[in-house]
């Protein structure tokens, strides 16, 4: 049907009002201006030109001698948490997380450093790793500079308890 025939059919002020409808439902397709380049930031960061730096990649897996529920596996659990704060707050932790545990998989690092030396130190102060519970497994890794900001930020969206 041609859109004579439709606007015909429906009638011109109908179809009018529908094309006016659907146009205030589309997004609005304006030129945004690329953000800033902050080149500050970028050479705090280690940046590249394209905003990429080194970094090591932990993936913590079950390690050897997994340590059975009760008062000493909450405490080590309680001195792996203060031990990735720790780190976090001397700038060497960027990223902390569980994984699944499919294959073994229990967490990961992301250190600010492609040192992977000095990554395994850092690594083998974590109490889970002292007792066997878990093991390390360091790679290189590269990606976003912007990684680290994630502890400057990530504290400002935990909501506050009551």
């Amino acid at each position: 049907m041609k859109i004579v025939d439709f606007a015909k059919a429906v009638g011109f002020t109908k179809l009018a009002a529908c094309l006016l409808t659907l146009l205030c439902f589309l997004p609005a397709h304006a030129q945004e201006a690329p953000p800033a380049y902050d080149a500050a930031k970028a050479q705090a960061w280690s940046a590249n030109d394209q905003g990429l730096r080194a970094y090591t990649l932990v993936l913590l897996k079950t390690g050897p001698t997994p340590m059975a529920a009760g008062p000493a596996r909450d405490e080590m659990f309680k001195g792996h948490f203060a031990n990735m704060t720790r780190l976090a707050k001397e700038g060497l932790l960027v990223y902390a997380g569980p994984l699944d545990g499919k294959d073994g998989l229990r967490g990961l690092f992301i250190f600010a450093t492609a040192d992977l030396e000095a990554a395994r130190k850092a690594v083998d102060t974590d109490p889970v790793i002292v007792n066997g519970e878990m093991v390390a497994e360091l790679h290189k890794h590269f990606g976003s500079a912007a990684l680290l900001a994630v502890n400057e930020w990530h504290p400002k969206l935990i909501k506050p308890k009551p």
